[in-house]
């Protein structure tokens, strides 16, 4: 099995889950990066007007990648992770997903979130994606273990 590990990360929470996501399964990691870094102005949710705002107001909004170069295609599983913003997945996400071609791929969801579900959305539109199985995903707190995160994985594949 090869299994790719990729994630947003905008504080750093999803980045130290998704890294021992990665180390616990073997997986390869790619970290889903904007084509313009969030700054604190931008992530600031209290203001309606910054940008992360703005994007996760509108559902049909694609935050350019940095780049396309994840190695989707060499995976049999690919785990996407995010923060849980608004109750949803960033937009950057829905950005990564356009951006691939998951037929034949297993697709698994995990988030982090101080209390939020992992959401409907994403896996909503996740089991829209053609020719990609959908695997049920977890919301995880900062604390999760790496033999934690081995064995619900491992529970998946």
């Amino acid at each position: 099995m090869n299994a790719l590990v990729a994630y947003f990360s905008a504080s750093g929470i999803t980045a130290k889950v998704a890294k021992k996501l990665a180390e616990a399964i073997g997986a390869e990691l790619y970290e889903i990066c904007p084509k313009t870094p969030y700054s604190r102005v931008d992530l600031d949710w209290t203001n309606k007007q910054s940008r992360s705002s703005v994007e996760m107001n509108d559902k049909s909004c694609r935050p350019k990648l940095l780049d396309t170069a994840a190695p989707v295609a060499a995976a049999d599983v690919v785990f996407i992770g995010y923060p849980v913003w608004w109750y949803r997945e960033p937009s950057i996400i829905d950005s990564f997903l356009d951006a691939y071609d998951f037929t034949g791929k297993k697709i698994i969801l995990f988030a982090t979130s101080g209390g939020s579900d992992i959401g409907k959305e994403a896996p909503a539109r996740v089991a829209e994606i053609s020719g990609a199985v959908v695997l049920p995903g977890k919301r995880f707190a900062a604390s999760v273990t790496r033999v934690e995160l081995m064995v619900w994985a491992k529970s998946l594949i």
